[in-house]
């Protein structure tokens, strides 16, 4: 898992949370995808792969856009002080990321839950948290702990949970091939490693039907 988790329980650290915020060179990306497109024995000029090079640099470009982003900015005002102890959830946060090994996509849903501490965090930033980790090369097991340690530290939350489920198109498209198969990692901090009671609540909860569905 690269550099990423260096000590195990209480004592982890994540590394480079806010990205390294330099824009993206669009003209080395054609470059270089014209370069691949040659290298697989294809013709840039020919017309379906005329603009293909820009296409690609700017589709990537979107993809890795979590680089640019800063964590305290995007919290920035977010924070709100509250008497409340009860567990926070938002769940079924579609998300989308490049496989850092195969630069493939992997996609599926997290799911967060949190126990505050005297402060709340606007429900609209966990979505962008989860969005800030996503859109990099990533591996699903970083993602996770990315997203937990992150809110851990900024709400300074009495526990963290977090649960990622997704389909990754290095195993559905090549490799074993195995086009059903689910990964599935978590990352329980604070309360939610050290109470059984709370980890299984969150757990619950999670696997409950969203509001609206039918029973």
């Amino acid at each position: 898992m690269a550099k990423q988790v260096v000590k195990r329980r209480g004592q982890r650290q994540v590394e480079d949370v806010n990205g390294s915020g330099k824009p993206v060179d669009l003209d080395v990306l054609q470059s270089l995808v014209t370069e691949m497109l040659l290298a697989l024995g294809e013709k840039p000029g020919r017309n379906g792969l005329v603009k293909t090079p820009e296409r690609v640099a700017k589709a990537l470009a979107f993809m890795t856009q979590g680089y640019q982003r800063d964590i305290d900015h995007l919290l920035n005002d977010a924070l709100f002080p509250i008497e409340y102890d009860e567990m926070v959830i938002v769940k079924d946060l579609d998300f989308f990321s490049m496989c850092e090994h195969h630069l493939l996509p992997f996609y599926g849903k997290v799911h967060v839950g949190y126990l505050p501490n005297k402060k709340v965090v606007g429900l609209s930033k966990i979505p962008r948290i989860v969005d800030t980790f996503a859109r990099r090369l990533q591996v699903q097991e970083r993602l996770t702990v990315q997203i937990a340690e992150t809110l851990k530290a900024k709400l300074n939350a009495h526990g963290v949970g977090v649960v990622v489920e997704a389909r990754h198109l290095c195993m559905m498209m090549r490799g074993v091939e195995k086009q059903n198969t689910i990964a599935v990692t978590s990352s329980m901090l604070g309360a939610f490693r050290s109470q059984p009671q709370t980890r299984l609540e969150f757990l619950k909860l999670i696997r409950r039907g969203s509001v609206g569905d039918s029973d």
